[in-house]
């Protein structure tokens, strides 16, 4: 004999378990020391040596008057901005140096990257900037400019050119690669930045 529910309510049916993930990344702090602290110099000089790498590359719609971004620039802010101007007049040296070797030693762009780094360091100190867009757009534009000049100086005291049509010709390039550069930066800085921030806190804990 059935019986026949009063309440006609429907026996509510289990719910599927929501599938969890099986690969579950620990917190940076629980890392091993050694094994944080390589990769944390992998990500460094991995992401200089890609700056590096693209920089002669003009990918569609990232140039301007056949100029690119200037990406060790981008990078040498990157680093020097939470840094002393010590730290950054020495990454800047180390990058400009590697691009020598890519490119050509005579002018050096280890001057210029030098001074980027070294000013870069010195408005972190004075506490100038804050960490926003704007901020570091700003910064990588007027480096950019600072950049192209002490190198097309470098280039008038050579004396291998006219000074008139060198820095005609570098005028354009200033303006083109400091617009780019400060474009593209957020792209560098803020990977970057986040990581090296996590980093810290994971060696302070």
């Amino acid at each position: 004999m059935q019986f026949i529910q009063l309440n006609g309510s429907k026996q509510k049916k289990p719910k599927p378990k929501k599938r969890q993930s099986r690969v579950k990344i620990s917190p940076l702090s629980r890392w091993n020391p050694f094994l944080r602290q390589v990769i944390d110099w992998g990500i460094t000089a991995g992401s200089a040596f890609l700056c590096l790498m693209i920089l002669p590359t003009r990918f569609p719609g990232m140039e301007l008057l056949g100029i690119g971004p200037n990406w060790t620039v981008i990078w040498v802010v990157a680093w020097s901005v939470k840094r002393t101007t010590f730290q950054g007049i020495c990454a800047g040296i180390i990058l400009g140096f590697l691009q020598d070797a890519m490119t050509s030693p005579d002018p050096t762009h280890a001057i210029s990257l030098g001074i980027v780094g070294g000013l870069t360091g010195m408005l972190q100190k004075q506490r100038f900037i804050q960490e926003d867009f704007i901020s570091i757009a700003l910064i990588v534009f007027g480096m950019a400019v600072l950049a192209e000049t002490i190198f097309a100086s470098q280039l008038t005291l050579m004396g291998n050119a006219v000074a008139a049509d060198i820095w005609a010709y570098f005028q354009k390039v200033a303006l083109a690669s400091a617009i780019l550069s400060s474009l593209w930066a957020p792209v560098v800085y803020f990977p970057l930045n986040r990581w090296w921030q996590n980093f810290k806190l994971a060696e302070q804990s």
